[in-house]
């Protein structure tokens, strides 16, 4: 993995788990969202496992945000 690759992985962990925290959810309901399990959803947070692309959409209009912000490629949330 790209040096690159790696800082957007990190950007993204944070700001999944910001953007929850800040929408005062738990995984657990974030997890029922995106009809996976607490336990793989927090994996995605902690960046144990890649976030697939269809969840990352999902995400991003759950916390309206665009998908360039979600995974750290832009700084303004929309």
């Amino acid at each position: 993995m790209s040096f690159a690759i790696v800082v957007l992985v990190m950007q993204m962990e944070l700001r999944i788990r910001d953007l929850r925290e800040d929408a005062d959810l738990t995984q657990k309901q974030v997890a029922d969202y995106l009809l996976c399990d607490q336990s793989l959803y927090s994996k995605y947070e902690r960046g144990v496992r890649m976030l697939p692309l269809d969840l990352a959409v999902r995400l991003a209009d759950l916390y309206k945000v665009s998908l360039d912000y979600l995974v750290g490629r832009a700084d303004k949330r929309n």
